[in-house]
């Protein structure tokens, strides 16, 4: 691929020699010397921008003056919040995401020769990989057969997809799609197609080193930042731009240093540490900010478990967690099969440009945390949120809690006060309740275990924690220890060379022995394609509104996620996973009540099977090895013969198959003028939702299943869907009528507007209860214009852009929040849904919102800057008004013209065709 770098006005390009040949680069050094500021004392993190900017600096889009505001970043204490236009290197896609991103290029394809210009203008201009990861469910689990099974039955229900996706794998350029059952996005990137700095030939034919960036349509792709690549997720619809060669406008962000010192203890995992890392960094608050790791105790933490804390950035609510080049990224590029040459590269361009990572290492911060490492202990996260950090000691006390006030009881004895005042005292009324199974001779109970799952690139990734989770499965089994029969239990690595240190350690018969087969490499439960539990324990579940448990050492855990059948989620290590699968309980304390009985009727405790931190790395050293991971993906774009059978149209542009429930062309450039239009004043809103604080876009849209009586079985169903074949929201993300029907969708999010109200569900313009699809197609019918309220941290979570383009679809034109997270902030405004921030203390619950407002925004139209603030009227149902002042999160110039154009995949198209 060849490069189009600036015109270098300040002759800030140097040469150097690895592995016998010689590159060029953007020297720091360089520009030191030429003037533009002094730059030692950046963060690595931002010493890659910087780099950018100097590669990319035309005078036009990148410009001198945003070299030297590096500069005044370090002098102003590390705040300079500066425009600037950052162009990664490529783009990481996984399905789920991918599909629909695919979709809107076909549709672009067909809407720039609509306006006259050339199919082909629409291509990726960077490198563009998809994994296929998203699509495998849990059908079946606990035996031999299951990842066949579980294979056949992702082919049969997402072939429509692959057809779709292997189409756009020979229409467009610089687009690779890694088959279904390789493994995750995240894992395949960290292992295999990361490679910590790039090479390209330039326009001149000179070979350029630079640092490997990135940006992912999912926003786990933060992993990678253990790798010291510097990526993060962002929308589809941003992603796309990125594809088409339209530079991602963003500020120059604020760096948090987060120290660690020490080493990890005994008892301990890299998924303890990460937990606590994730309960530090929110409460500090690090949204929009890049967070850096330093200090020594990196010297003694593994890159698999860099990548785990990378891994949770979006759950910190970082934009990136970042790890800077060291020796243990050197070691990590060889054990994984990188190319010699390139590691030699990696080391000789890190320390010729001031990226590298040595004792003295200690650069300028906006802020700073420390942890020592020594102090981490056991602990999940949960039942709802990544950042409920529960040391394993309060964990029983904790859910006893959760319980009480699920059932409106008191909450009784604080969790950290359990050790000393143990169960909670007879006179408090146990909220707990448990039902017998029908047809079963076991009863489940308020916390009972129904899922256990090893799942997540989070931690599969991580030689450290599999591998001990092998381990307590191999003392269990010798122990006569099994899981519960009530927990489904399931192994899903991000990678199959998880697969093969496994087997390769003896580990994979234990696992198997107490029910953690292999049932396909892929997101799977974290995603919450958990599959469908025992008929007969959900019907219990349901019948007696038992609080069920799921416990995965996975990354997410919000409410309605997992499984429909579950209402507590608890994140945790692999090997932990294992402990609870064999207790099959929330309601047991783990650190001091048995897990089970031996053959000899023995109580077993959780430290007779856990194994010390020297069996785990001995087992790790032996079996985990640099050609495991070279034979593992040496034909990682083939695929196996399913793929490979997989037919598909061809052609510059897609042949739509109408009758397809999978993949639909979409309404966005349909009937498009050639010209942009204006932002408008808003007139006469109602509102579709009050919604609360920490909504996700897990619940704004919804990635897992739906029943038939949701609108989108019923659309589905109204087109002889059968209901076993609805498979998921995320898997149809390509068809725009179903995701409509899916927004805001989620079985536990909660409208203000509906008291005690669980669902998509709202008023209607007649004032009576609905669905929120329905009453947003009758809003539209009649031309109302809609507005969302809500809360703190709106669009937390996933990088999924259909949380905004199903909001946009449903005719919302704005979001007035506390505050955005950042992607969805993003994503809103990628589709010209306007964000607004309540100013002055304002709130949903100040102004008294009830839902039967009528909404007027002024102030948009005109010449609108960034981050204006304008006057909201707020109309209530009495006819009295209140004047607010709304602060619009429009952030840039370039995303104001975004939104005059309807969106940024209006504005990229409208050029395109003008310049072709």
């Amino acid at each position: 691929m060849t490069i189009t770098v600036g015109h270098d006005s300040k002759n800030t390009r140097r040469t150097l020699t690895a592995g016998g040949k010689s590159f060029s680069y953007y020297s720091i050094h360089a520009a030191e010397e030429a003037g533009l500021g002094n730059f030692a004392q950046l963060p690595a993190s931002l010493k890659v921008v910087l780099e950018n900017m100097l590669r990319f600096e035309d005078g036009k889009t990148v410009h001198v003056d945003d070299i030297r505001a590096f500069s005044d970043w370090v002098e102003k204490g590390g705040r300079n919040p500066r425009e600037i236009a950052y162009r990664p290197a490529r783009v990481l896609m996984q399905d789920f995401t991918g599909v629909p991103a695919v979709v809107d290029l076909a549709a672009m394809r067909d809407g720039i020769v609509n306006l006259g210009g050339d199919a082909t203008k629409i291509n990726p201009l960077n490198p563009v990989d998809l994994v296929i990861d998203h699509s495998v469910m849990i059908d079946e689990f606990g035996n031999p057969r299951a990842f066949q099974m579980n294979v056949d039955r992702e082919y049969e229900r997402n072939m429509e997809r692959y057809q779709f996706l292997k189409w756009g794998q020979g229409a467009f350029d610089n687009f690779r799609v890694v088959p279904p059952g390789t493994g995750i996005c995240h894992q395949v990137n960290l292992e295999y197609l990361g490679q910590t700095v790039w090479t390209d030939t330039d326009q001149d034919g000179n070979e350029v080193a630079y640092p490997d960036t990135l940006v992912g349509t999912d926003s786990h792709t933060t992993m990678i930042n253990g790798l010291a690549v510097l990526g993060w997720g962002v929308g589809g619809i941003e992603a796309e731009a990125a594809m088409l060669g339209q530079p991602i406008s963003m500020l120059i962000p604020e760096v948090v240093g987060f120290r660690l010192t020490g080493a990890m203890v005994e008892g301990t995992t890299a998924t303890d540490l990460v937990l606590k890392v994730v309960q530090m960094l929110r409460e500090k608050g690090v949204v929009g900010k890049f967070v850096e790791f330093y200090g020594d105790g990196l010297d003694h933490l593994p890159l698999a478990d860099r990548a785990t804390i990378a891994n949770m950035a979006p759950e910190y609510g970082a934009t990136c967690g970042f790890f800077p080049i060291d020796d243990e990224t050197l070691r990590y590029l060889e054990q994984t099969g990188r190319d010699k040459d390139r590691i030699a590269l990696v080391e000789a361009y890190a320390k010729a440009n001031g990226l590298w990572r040595d004792g003295d290492y200690d650069p300028v911060y906006t802020d700073a945390l420390h942890l020592d490492m020594g102090d981490v202990v056991p602990a999940v996260s949960g039942p709802k949120r990544p950042q409920d950090h529960t040391p394993l000691t309060a964990s029983a006390q904790s859910f006893f809690n959760v319980v009480a006030e699920y059932r409106g009881e008191d909450e009784g004895v604080a969790a950290n006060d359990m050790a000393a005042e143990g169960p909670a005292p007879d006179a408090l009324v146990d909220p707990r309740k448990s039902a017998k199974v029908e047809g079963e001779d076991y009863e489940l109970r308020d916390g009972s275990v129904v899922i256990a799952s090893i799942t997540s690139c989070t931690n599969t990734s991580n030689p450290y924690v599999m591998i001990g989770a092998g381990l307590v499965a191999q003392k269990a089994r010798a122990l006569g220890l099994t899981r519960k029969p009530w927990v489904k239990t399931s192994l899903a690595p991000g990678s199959q060379v998880v697969s093969e240190y496994l087997e390769a350690a003896g580990l994979q018969d234990d696992l198997d022995a107490i029910g953690f087969n292999l049932v396909g490499y892929g997101c799977t439960t974290c995603i919450g394609n958990s599959g469908p539990l025992q008929e007969e324990i959900s019907k219990t579940i349901h019948d007696n509104d038992l609080v069920a448990v799921s416990v995965l050492s996975g990354n997410r855990n919000f409410e309605g996620r997992i499984s429909p059948d579950v209402r507590a989620n608890y994140l945790a290590s692999p090997p932990l996973v294992v402990v609870y699968a064999l207790a099959g309980d929330m309601n047991i304390d783990l650190t001091r009540d048995p897990i089970g009985q031996d053959r000899n009727g023995n109580d077993v405790y959780m430290k007779d099977v856990w194994p010390s931190l020297k069996e785990i790395k001995d087992l790790v050293d032996r079996t985990v090895t640099r050609e495991a991971f070279r034979s593992k993906y040496a034909d990682v774009f083939k695929g196996d013969d399913k793929w490979q059978s997989v037919e598909t149209s061809e052609g510059l542009t897609y042949d739509w198959p109408a009758a397809s429930t999978y993949v639909q062309n979409p309404p966005y450039f349909q009937g498009m003028s050639p010209e942009a239009g204006t932002i408008d004043d808003i007139e006469g809103a109602r509102v579709l939702a009050v919604l609360g604080d920490m909504v996700t876009t897990d619940h704004i849209s919804p990635a897992g299943s739906f029943k038939p009586d949701t609108p989108a079985g019923t659309y589905l169903t109204d087109r002889q869907v059968a209901p076993r074949d609805f498979n998921s929201y995320g898997s149809r993300r390509g068809n725009h009528e179903v995701m409509m029907r899916g927004t805001f969708a989620n079985i536990r999010i909660k409208n203000e507007m509906l008291d005690g109200v669980e669902g998509g569900y709202t008023l209607g313009p007649d004032g009576q209860k609905t669905t929120i699809f329905d009453a947003a197609m009758a809003y539209q019918a009649e031309g109302t214009p809609l507005v969302i309220f809500a809360g703190e941290q709106y669009g937390a979570g996933s990088s999924r852009d259909w949380a905004a383009k199903g909001t946009n679809l449903l005719g919302v034109k704005a979001v007035v929040a506390e505050n955005f997270e950042r992607i969805h902030r993003s994503n809103l405004v990628g589709m010209g849904v306007i964000p607004f921030e309540f100013t002055g203390g304002d709130t949903r619950k100040t102004l008294g919102l009830k839902g039967d407002e009528t909404v007027a925004i002024q102030g948009l139209s005109g010449d609108l800057k960034p981050q204006a603030e304008v006057p909201c009227t707020i109309t209530h149902a009495d006819g009295t008004s209140r004047e607010i002042t709304l602060k619009c999160r429009i952030d840039t110039e370039v995303e104001i013209e975004y939104v005059r154009n309807g969106g940024v995949l209006h504005y990229v198209l409208r050029n395109l065709a003008k310049a072709s």
